[in-house]
């Protein structure tokens, strides 16, 4: 065997740096939970000592947290001073559940990947699915909130707008279905925005569900939002204007028949509005930190729930716009065009 030395050490350091990424992961959800992010923000310069009588936490845990998140780059360190500051950008990211891009619901995400590591390993095995139902409920609150801020930054600035006519039939009155909607961030953003429409959330967890009766009457719009313990072929009823499929249609197990179901339920001049991961139509379009990222959920996440399900097409969340277009031809819509995009999604609208 042929070593090349410099690709060798390009994969060690590589592989180092991708093992200091997973422990970090780990100290910034224990951050996030113990609100150290959140009291460091907008508070300049503090001790270690300081962080840890604001929190109620132990100092000597707090300093060698707020040592790794320095080495990270996530907070800045005055040597001379000894104290530690959290810029605005980055508090930006993980201390404001308002801003667009907060990031910190991603850290449940991650911490629910590596609790089911041992059983995604297992189905690599036997080939059987692992439902969403069946992993840690890390990871149904870690999906609202990562996804949450995206939804309020784009989805009534940008992304209806953005469809034909669509904006106009929810601001008169419309009829609304969001399919897959987990604890209902997106049906609420919606009924907040079009207070004369009704609408409609449905997913198969029953624990989602519940979650989210709770967060529509938190936001008052429990009279206008509704949600429903059902399948992505269970959407009942026909007469809708709009049906949605939030960063979901990839996770199903029949997404042509889940879309075929929505073809039928539509008015003649509805619109299915998709919300997919951004992805290009081929792997190596893929190859870069965010196709990682996504390729990564899909294996622990989005395949898996696929598989768990009758047909199990296991589209993946990096499927693409072409493949996307086949599952919704196939289905029977005859338009589909992209009508947004953001660094991480892609809004693709299809209409009979």
């Amino acid at each position: 065997m042929t070593v090349d030395q410099d690709t060798l050490e390009q994969t060690l350091f590589a592989t180092v740096g991708d093992m200091a990424a997973a422990t970090s992961m780990a100290a910034a959800l224990v951050g996030h939970k113990a609100g150290l992010y959140q009291a460091m923000a907008g508070a300049g310069p503090i001790s270690s000592a300081a962080l840890a009588k604001a929190t109620g936490t132990h100092e000597r845990y707090v300093r060698e947290w707020l040592n790794n998140q320095a080495a990270g780059g996530y907070v800045d360190y005055d040597p001379a001073a000894d104290t530690y500051t959290l810029p605005d950008e980055r508090a930006m990211i993980v201390a404001d559940p308002d801003s667009p891009v907060y990031l910190a619901g991603g850290f449940d995400l991650i911490a629910a990947i590596f609790a089911s590591a041992d059983r995604i390993e297992e189905a690599f095995t036997t080939g059987e699915g692992v439902g969403w139902h069946e992993h840690h409920p890390r990871l149904f609150a870690g999906t609202e909130e990562f996804f949450r801020p995206g939804y309020r930054a784009h989805l009534v600035t940008e992304w209806i707008p953005a469809l034909d006519g669509v904006e106009q039939k929810l601001t008169a009155g419309a009829r609304v279905a969001d399919v897959g909607c987990g604890h209902g961030a997106s049906t609420i953003v919606m009924a907040q925005a079009f207070p004369n429409s009704t609408f409609l959330g449905l997913d198969y967890h029953e624990g989602s569900i519940n979650a989210a009766r709770k967060n529509a009457a938190h936001a008052g719009v429990a009279d206008r939002a509704r949600f429903e313990v059902a399948d992505a072929t269970g959407l009942p009823g026909t007469g809708y204007d709009l049906v949605c499929y939030f960063d979901a249609l990839h996770d199903m197990g029949d997404p042509v028949g889940a879309a075929r179901q929505a073809y039928q339920a539509l008015r003649l001049d509805g619109t299915v509005l998709l919300v997919e991961p951004a992805a290009g139509d081929r792997v190596e379009d893929n190859l870069n930190p965010i196709g990682r990222m996504y390729y990564g959920a899909s294996m622990f996440l989005c395949v898996p729930n696929s598989l768990s399900q009758p047909v199990g097409l296991g589209l993946g969340a990096q499927a693409g716009q072409a493949r996307l277009g086949d599952v919704m031809a196939e289905a029977g819509f005859t338009r589909f065009r992209r009508a947004a995009e953001t660094p991480v999604n892609i809004v693709l609208e299809a209409r009979p």
